[in-house]
């Protein structure tokens, strides 16, 4: 790796870069622009200077750079601080004969620009070192050392003399270069690392080149990767001269295949600690990255075009991509991803997505955590499901080589689906209602195979429960459990598509407790109303939970006469602690499969249902009496014309 000039790391930033300039008053700020854009020092300068762009050609980025000037008075602080805001970098002034001002920078400057939220490289310069002198010699590393420490977001520290033209390029070169190739998503000063991001990116990139899959690049191989990120080959004597420096400090970075990922890692380290980090930002940008180490939007399919009762799902050939996937990281071959097996799967990823909610505890894992084939392609069911670009995007980044959208596909409206009374779907949907301590929790612990809790915790936000679910028809379905905690109801009913993604939805109640009954109860007529007034209608399932406790006086009257009155299945006993579930994960699927029954009616409902059908009976009324009409109007118009023809 030769490295070279990141032309193509600027295609992010076309618009080029805006650099804006601040520190305390007469600190050097406008000699500072002057002279490095005119390169002669200003005999006058007005005290803030408009807009001033720099030549393209000044750099070898050719990315065009404009600085912005600021005044420090109170009466520009607006104006300042709309110019800081909208900054890709700030320069921070000092001047090298007061050291006051250098103290104002961490006493006031730096603190401001966090409490303004300026999350930009900063360049500290300090101006006029012509005026400092010989008699009060200091070493600038001693000086801002412990700046930098406090103050992470310093790219760099320079010192200048506008009058001498002493580093006056250097400056803006360094704070153009802070913006196209930062230093910060890379490498961590303090431990003198890569970051675990840029690490994961580089390991992908690796795997991607190493076209043969045994662990190494081979000379033809570290050529093509040259040739692809800076277009030009690497000479044999190159070639040999990389491989040296790399086995003389690291002899497991070189073995008899080639460069491994420890040596191809070690070199990037070599490239940044060297200030060469044009190199790997011109790797990272070749191969889809952006300044966040992420795939760029361009890497991505385009955002879904749906409808809000579509959902999407994986395709046959996305989920035969993640059987090889899971059975290549299995690689104690016990049919089951160890943590640590996971965490490698992902590790070509920016992050591990699964150890954080909704997908950190949706799924079943063994008692010591492992995940089963079926848990792990109900997980990635889950992320299709939920946010789909992301889904399609980590699928990228663990090697799925297809085109992204033949990963997914959109589901069939489910209006239509109950039009044709059959869901097409593989992925089910169930919205989990019911009041606090009904048994909603239990029944998605249950659902992932976790024990009953011996103590009741309180949801206080949504949570998934996702695994495969063997029908009698010997079909498998994924079904996706949501859990809406009881605060959560009307939050979610305010959205008018709010029941437009659900396939299905439970009530669950204390069989035991009058209270939740009417409050499940309660929920229901909610949700059918929401269903009937906005034409997404839910099929709905009654649950009453604990069945192991006695039911109040008057439970089975009073579900009866509701499940009557609303046209519903009686509710489903069941029992979590004694592990008695009445099948009740195949009933809610077949439900969901059939989207056209379990519909709830309310008293509203149907009063709507029976006026629009004596509106349809009035109109066919009308349109038989004015058939019969017309139709006597032609008669005596035929015995009108006859009585005329025979007088």
């Amino acid at each position: 790796m030769a490295g070279g000039s990141s032309a193509s790391g600027a295609a992010g930033n076309a618009a080029g870069v805006r650099i804006v300039v601040a520190g305390d008053a007469k600190t050097g700020k406008s000699s500072l622009i002057v002279t490095a854009a005119a390169e002669n020092f200003p005999t006058s300068i007005p005290p803030v200077l408009p807009p001033t762009r720099l030549p393209e050609d000044l750099y070898p980025d050719r990315v065009p750079v404009t600085i912005f000037d600021t005044s420090s008075s109170p009466e520009h602080r607006g104006k300042l601080v709309e110019q800081l805001t909208q900054a890709d970098a700030v320069v921070l002034t000092y001047a090298c004969d007061r050291p006051e001002t250098l103290d104002r920078l961490s006493s006031f400057w730096l603190p401001e620009l966090r409490r303004l939220e300026v999350k930009v490289p900063v360049i500290v310069v300090g101006c006029m070192l012509d005026k400092r002198g010989d008699q009060q010699p200091v070493s600038l590393e001693q000086v801002m050392s412990p700046i930098m420490q406090q103050f992470r977001e310093i790219e760099t520290c320079i010192e200048c003399s506008a009058v001498n033209h002493i580093q006056i390029p250097e400056v803006f070169y360094y704070a153009q270069k802070a913006v196209l190739h930062p230093t910060a998503p890379l490498f961590d000063q303090e431990q003198q690392v890569l970051k675990p991001r840029c690490v994961r990116a580089l390991k992908r990139i690796f795997i991607l080149c190493d076209n043969d899959r045994d662990g190494a690049l081979s000379d033809s191989e570290l050529n093509d990767f040259q040739v692809k990120c800076f277009n030009a080959p690497l000479q044999p004597s190159e070639i040999v001269g990389v491989k040296r420096v790399v086995r003389d400090k690291l002899p497991e970075g070189v073995d008899e295949r080639g460069l491994t990922l420890t040596g191809f890692l070690f070199l990037h380290a070599l490239f940044i600690e060297k200030g060469r980090l044009e190199t790997t930002w011109t790797v990272l940008r070749k191969f889809g990255y952006n300044n966040e180490i992420k795939l760029r939007d361009d890497q991505l399919p385009p955002p879904i075009k749906r409808y809000p009762d579509q959902s999407v799902e994986l395709t046959n050939e996305a989920v035969e991509f993640l059987k090889k996937i899971f059975f290549t990281y299995d690689v104690d071959c016990d049919g089951a991803l160890r943590s640590a097996e996971l965490e490698d799967l992902f590790s070509t990823a920016p992050e591990n997505p699964w150890n954080k909610a909704p997908y950190e505890d949706a799924s079943e894992k063994t008692a010591l955590g492992w995940l089963y084939l079926d848990g792990f392609l109900a997980t990635w069911a889950l992320m299709m499901l939920l946010d789909p670009i992301h889904c399609i995007e980590t699928l990228i980044y663990i090697g799925y080589g297809g085109d992204p959208s033949s990963a997914m596909r959109v589901t069939r409206r489910r209006r239509l689906d109950r039009k044709k009374q059959q869901a097409e779907r593989n992925v089910h949907l169930c919205y989990v209602f019911g009041p606090k301590e009904a048994g909603k929790s239990a029944l998605l612990s249950s659902f992932i195979g976790k024990p009953f809790p011996e103590e009741y915790v309180s949801t206080t936000s949504d949570r998934y429960a996702v695994n495969v679910v063997d029908l009698p028809s010997g079909l498998k379905k994924i079904l996706v459990l949501r859990e809406i905690p009881e605060e959560g109801v009307k939050i979610l009913l305010t959205a008018k598509d709010s029941l437009a993604a659900c396939d299905v939805a439970v009530f669950v109640h204390d069989s035991s407790s009058e209270p939740s009954w009417e409050k499940a109860t309660e929920m229901l007529v909610e949700v059918a109303g929401q269903g009937e007034a906005t034409g997404y209608e839910v099929p709905c399932l009654i649950v009453a939970a604990k069945d192991d406790l006695d039911p109040y006086l008057t439970e089975i009257q009073d579900s009866t006469r509701v499940s009557q009155d609303m046209g519903v299945e009686a509710p489903i006993p069941l029992s979590t602690k004694l592990g008695d579930l009445s099948n009740i994960f195949q009933r809610i699927v077949r439900a969901a499969e059939h989207p056209h029954l379990s519909i709830p009616e309310t008293v509203a409902g149907k009063s709507r249902k029976q006026y629009h059908k004596m509106i349809n009976r009035s109109l066919v009324f009308v349109s038989v009496g004015a058939a019969v009409a017309v139709v006597g109007l032609a008669a005596y118009r035929v015995y009108a014309a006859r009585r005329n023809s025979s007088s």
